[in-house]
C-alpha cells in the first residue's frame, strides 16, 4: 500500500533543482536519498512532511498518514529547552500529559544518558542534537520517517545504535534519509534515489549497488547518445549531398527525398538524450609541498590527560612519515579529541614528547571548521591565507562553490557544504606537507568526499585523520591507530574495530 506518492513534481529555486519526479513510498520502504549539495534533498524532504511546497506537481498522502521529519538543525524554539522537554514537546498536550512514558523508553532505547536529559538543547553538542531530532521524530510513533543527514556529528558507536535503533522500528513504517554516508546508507536502505534536474533515477537497491547499476545505465545511454548523434550526422550528410545533385539536375524527386532525410535526422536529433552530467557543488583541491625528511612526526612514550589532568590514554612509541596517511579510530571519549588537540599544539610549538621535522608545514581542520571563525567573508579568508591577485582569489572562491555575490557576505550564511569547501580550499593555499583533520567529510557531499579522497591518495599527502566515515577511511587510511584500553596501537584491518565500536 502507497503511504504518498508524488507526481510530477518540481521545484525551482534560482534553478531547477528537480523536475518530472514520480515516486511512490510503500509501507515498510528503506529510500535513500542522494545528491549533491545543494540539489534539494533537505527541500524534497519538506515537501514530503508537508512543511514546503513544491513548483509544480501533485503529493498525495494516505488517509490519516503520520509523518514525522527530522532535520539537520534544532529549530530555535527547543534551544532552551532539555533535551528530556524538547523531545516531549513533540507529542500533543494530551499525549504529552499521559504518555510521556514513551520518551523516557525512546531515550533509553538511543542510549542517552539520565545526565544528558536535563541539558539545555543548545549545550548539546552537535551528535546529541541529532539524537533528540530523531527521538522527536519518533516519539510520534509515524507511519513515515523523514530524516535529513542524521548521522552527521555522529561517532561510530552512535551510528551503531542509530542503525539498530532503524532496524527495530515497526515493519510498516516507512523511512526515507537523505545522507551522505555511503557505509550507513548500504547497511540501511533497500532502494536508492539519485535526485536529477530533469531524470531522477529511483533503484531497488542499496547506494553501492544502485550506484553501479545508475552508472551502467548512464554508460549505455552515453553510447546510445553517440550513435544516435552519428547517425544524424550522417543524415545531415547525405541530405546535402542529395540537394547539390537535386538543385544541378532540376529533379523534383531528389529534392522530396533531400527533405524526407533532414527532417528524419531533426526526429532523431529531438528524440535523442545527452547523458545527465551531476554539476559539482564546488571543487575541492590540496596539494602537497613536500619535504625531505622521511619522519614527519614522532611520538614518544606520552600521556594525553583530559584538561583537568585525567588520563586517558598511553601513546607508546609511533611515527608518521612521508605519504602515510593515518587514520585515528576509538570509542566516544576515549581521547581522539584530546591527542589531536595535543599534536597540533606540538606541530605548532614546543614537545619534548611529540615532536615534527623542522620542514613540516602543517595543515589543520577541525570538525566545527573553527578556523572559518576569525573572517566575516569568504573574500577575507582567502585573501589572508596568501598574496592572490584580487581576479585570481575570485576565481578561485568560485571553483570551490562559493559565488561571486556570496564572497564578500557573511561566512555564516553559507551551507555547510560550501564552508567544508571554503576551508579545503584554505588549507591548499597553506601548502602544508602534513594534514591534521578532524571530521573532514561533515557536511561534504558524496562528490566532495570523492575529491577529498583522490586529492589526499593522488598527491600523496601524510597525514593524520579522524573520521566516522567508513568507506572514507577505508579508501584514504593506509595506517589505522585505535586507542583501545587507554592505549594507541596500530592494526592492520580497520573493519573489526569498525564491528567493535558499532555494537557499542
Amino acid at each position: 500500500m502507497s503511504l504518498i506518492a508524488v507526481k510530477d513534481l518540481s521545484l525551482t529555486r534560482s534553478v531547477t533543482l528537480f523536475a518530472n519526479l514520480d515516486l511512490s513510498i510503500a509501507k515498510g520502504d528503506r529510500l535513500g536519498l542522494v545528491a549533491t549539495n545543494g540539489r534539494g534533498k533537505s527541500s524534497l524532504l519538506r515537501i514530503l512532511a508537508g512543511q514546503e511546497e513544491a513548483t509544480t506537481g501533485s503529493v498525495i498522502r494516505a488517509r490519516g498518514l503520520i509523518t514525522a521529519f527530522a532535520p539537520q538543525d534544532p529549530p530555535a524554539h527547543l534551544l532552551p529547552l532539555s533535551l528530556y522537554d524538547a523531545v516531549r514537546d513533540a507529542l500533543d498536550t494530551e499525549a504529552a500529559e499521559t504518555a510521556s512514558w514513551r520518551v523516557d523508553i525512546l531515550l533509553d532505547d538511543l542510549g542517552v544518558d539520565a545526565d544528558l536529559r536535563d541539558r539545555a538543547v543548545h549545550n548539546l553538542s552537535g551528535g546529541w542534537q541529532r539524537v533528540m531530532l530523531l527521538a522527536r521524530a519518533a516519539v510520534v510513533a509515524p507511519d513515515l520517517l523523514l530524516l535529513d543527514e542524521p548521522t552527521n556529528h555522529l561517532d561510530i558507536g552512535r551510528i551503531g545504535v542509530l542503525e539498530r535503533f532503524l532496524a527495530a522500528l515497526p515493519r510498516d513504517c516507512a523511512v526515507v534519509v537523505a545522507s551522505h554516508d555511503r557505509a550507513f546508507l548500504d547497511d540501511i536502505t533497500s532502494r536508492t534515489l539519485f535526485l536529477r534536474p530533469t531524470e531522477s533515477a529511483d533503484f531497488a537497491l542499496p547506494y553501492s549497488r544502485a550506484l553501479a547499476a545508475l552508472e551502467e545505465r548512464d554508460a549505455a545511454r552515453d553510447r546510445q547518445f553517440g550513435n544516435d548523434m552519428r547517425k544524424v550526422r550522417a543524415l545531415r550528410q547525405q541530405a546535402a549531398k542529395l540537394k547539390n545533385i537535386g538543385i544541378n539536375s532540376g529533379s523534383d524527386l531528389l529534392v522530396v527525398k533531400t527533405k524526407q532525410l533532414s527532417e528524419r535526422a531533426d526526429r532523431l536529433e529531438e528524440r535523442a538524450q545527452p547523458v545527465h552530467r551531476e554539476g559539482s557543488a564546488g571543487s575541492i583541491r590540496l596539494t602537497n609541498s613536500g619535504t625531505h625528511a622521511r619522519a614527519l612526526v614522532s611520538l614518544g612514550e606520552t600521556t594525553i590527560t583530559t584538561p583537568d589532568g585525567r588520563a586517558l590514554l598511553r601513546t607508546g612509541k609511533l611515527w608518521i612519515e612521508k605519504g602515510d596517511r593515518v587514520a585515528l579510530l576509538g570509542a566516544n571519549g576515549s581521547g581522539k579529541t584530546r591527542l589531536v588537540a595535543r599534536l597540533r599544539k606540538a606541530l605548532s610549538g614546543a614537545d619534548p614528547e611529540i615532536r615534527g621535522t623542522a620542514s613540516l608545514r602543517l595543515g589543520y581542520s577541525d570538525q566545527a571548521l573553527s578556523q572559518l571563525d576569525a573572517f566575516p567573508t569568504p573574500w577575507e579568508a582567502v585573501k589572508h591565507a596568501n598574496t592572490l591577485a584580487d581576479q585570481q582569489a575570485r576565481t578561485l572562491l568560485a571553483g570551490a562553490g562559493t559565488a561571486i555575490d556570496a564572497q564578500t557576505a557573511p561566512v555564516s550564511r553559507l551551507s555547510g557544504g560550501q564552508r567544508a569547501r571554503l576551508a579545503m580550499l584554505m588549507l591548499r593555499l597553506a601548502q602544508p606537507n602534513f594534514y591534521l583533520l578532524d571530521e573532514p567529510t561533515n557536511h561534504l557531499d558524496i562528490d566532495g568526499q570523492d575529491m577529498l579522497q583522490g586529492e589526499l591518495t593522488e598527491h600523496g599527502a601524510a597525514c593524520l585523520l579522524v573520521s566516522h566515515d567508513r568507506a572514507f577511511v577505508r579508501a584514504v587510511a593506509t595506517r589505522i591507530w585505535v586507542i583501545d584500553n587507554k592505549r594507541l596501537i596500530e592494526v592492520d584491518d580497520p573493519d573489526p574495530v569498525f564491528e567493535r565500536l558499532m555494537a557499542g
